[in-house]
């Protein structure tokens, strides 16, 4: 009797993975519909998104797509900041190019630009000394009122 319940378990258990697996397939866009979404949005199909495992850029590109364009509790404009000052400090030249572009596209001066960059640098700079001096991280709290 164990026996014929476990056959059932298993065989309702491959019934479901082989239903989430056809939906899911449906639900992925070819290659080409994702390459031709890439371009809607950039106006070309980027050189590092065709080179990109074919497997996966339907899936970084949704993922880029609902981060960076898609509507979300961000303004456009402070992404493409955010995106600027965290490609400075990486650092990654093509990222602070491509992002600087897109942040004066969406109306960034080069002011806000450069507080951007200047403000990573500076979390950059206090994360070096707190972390180089080892600083108790309860203690640091306690110092700016706790929780």
């Amino acid at each position: 009797m164990r026996i014929v319940k476990l056959a059932v378990s298993l065989a309702a258990a491959s019934t479901l993975l082989v239903g989430i697996s056809v939906a899911t397939a449906q639900e992925k866009p070819t290659l080409e519909e994702t390459y031709k979404d890439i371009e809607s949005v950039y106006g070309v199909t980027p050189q590092y998104m065709k080179v990109y495992p074919k497997q996966g850029i339907a899936a970084a590109w949704a993922l880029t797509k609902a981060l960076e364009v898609e509507p979300g509790a961000l303004d456009p404009k402070i992404k493409s900041l955010i995106n600027v000052a965290v490609a400075a400090q990486i650092p990654c030249r093509y990222c602070i190019w491509l992002d600087s572009k897109f942040a004066r596209q969406l109306g960034a001066t080069d002011a806000e630009i450069a507080e951007a960059v200047a403000q990573a640098g500076l979390t950059r700079h206090w994360s070096a000394v707190l972390n180089g001096m080892q600083i108790d991280f309860d203690a640091f709290k306690a110092e700016f009122g706790g929780d």
